[in-house]
């Protein structure tokens, strides 16, 4: 019983480093975005902001993985559930996004 105990414990842990890990990697993605825009040198920095992010979602796999399949599986799933919830949360209104675009259009045309 101990040992399912434990089992459960590490999995639930992996899940939450795993939203951990895709909340760095994924926010970090949108913060490159948002400075990528109006950098002097968006090449380099959307290079190492992915060189920088891999590597410590990658780093944080194998530390948590521990050879447990089922724990890199936990994993796997809060950073896909830190996905979903980083591109809700950063998500920009639809009345927003329309208006710029259409200020952008108008300026095209003129």
């Amino acid at each position: 019983m101990n040992e399912i105990l434990a089992l459960i414990l590490a999995l639930i842990l992996s899940l939450l480093a795993g939203v951990l890990l895709g909340a760095i990697f994924f926010g970090g993605l949108w913060w490159t975005i948002r400075k990528g825009i109006s950098s002097k040198q968006p090449a380099a920095l959307f290079f190492f902001s992915l060189l920088l992010r891999t590597s410590i979602a990658l780093t944080g796999f194998y530390v948590v993985a521990r050879g447990d399949w089922r724990r890199v599986l936990a994993c796997l799933v809060g950073f896909f559930l830190a996905r979903i919830l980083v591109t809700w949360l950063t998500r920009t209104p639809i009345a927003k996004t329309e208006s710029k675009r259409m200020q952008i259009v108008g300026e095209v045309c003129r």
